[in-house]
C-alpha cells in the first residue's frame, strides 16, 4: 500500500482489538506485550467515563491506534488533561496519514467535551515522532520530569532526610 489511504475508518476501539493491537506494537518494540495491553486496553474502556482511544480500521483491519486516559487535577493542574500515551501505526501503514487522521478525530472529540489540553510524552530521541507531534502543534511544557533509581533510593532514603 502506498500513497495516502483514502478509506480510512476512524472509530472507538474495542476489546476485540487487544490482538492486533499487541501485533502492531510487536512490530515496533520487538516485544510482545500481551498483558499490558489487555490492561491497557480494559482500563481505556471500562473505567474511564469518557472514552478518547481510537483506532483506524482500512478494509476492515485495524492499521492504527492512540491510547490514552482523562485526568482531573493531575500533577497540580486544576482542569482536566488528557494523555495520550500510546501511538500505534502498522508498518505497512506508516506515513500514510494514518496517525495524522486518528489525532485529528481525537482532538475533535475532545473538543467537545470542553478538554483544552493533550498532554503526551516522547523519548527525546525518537526524531520521527518528535517531529509528527511538532507538525500538529505540541510543544514542550514548562515541566521538569524526574526518575529515580528505585535500588539507589533505599540508601540515600535511609541516610538523615532533607526538610521539607
Amino acid at each position: 500500500m502506498e500513497g495516502v489511504a483514502t478509506d480510512v475508518v476512524i472509530r472507538n476501539l474495542r476489546p476485540e482489538d487487544c490482538a492486533r493491537l499487541v501485533r502492531m506494537d510487536a512490530q515496533i518494540t520487538g516485544r510482545k506485550r500481551q498483558q499490558w495491553f489487555e490492561g491497557k486496553l480494559k482500563r481505556a474502556l471500562t473505567e474511564s467515563d469518557v472514552l478518547i482511544s481510537l483506532g483506524a480500521e482500512v478494509d476492515g483491519t485495524l492499521v492504527g491506534a492512540m491510547l490514552g486516559a482523562l485526568h482531573y487535577g493531575e500533577f497540580g493542574l486544576p482542569e482536566p488533561i488528557a494523555i495520550l500515551d500510546t501511538v500505534l501505526v502498522d508498518r505497512a501503514m506508516q506515513r500514510r496519514g494514518i496517525a495524522r487522521r486518528i489525532l485529528a478525530a481525537l482532538t475533535k472529540n475532545l473538543r467537545a467535551f470542553g478538554i483544552e489540553r493533550l498532554r503526551t510524552e516522547v523519548a527525546w530521541d525518537d526524531a520521527e515522532l518528535l517531529g509528527f507531534f511538532a507538525h500538529a502543534g505540541f510543544r514542550p511544557v514548562p515541566a521538569l520530569v524526574l526518575e529515580m533509581d528505585v535500588a539507589g533510593a533505599a540508601v540515600r532514603l535511609d541516610e538523615e532526610p532533607e526538610t521539607l
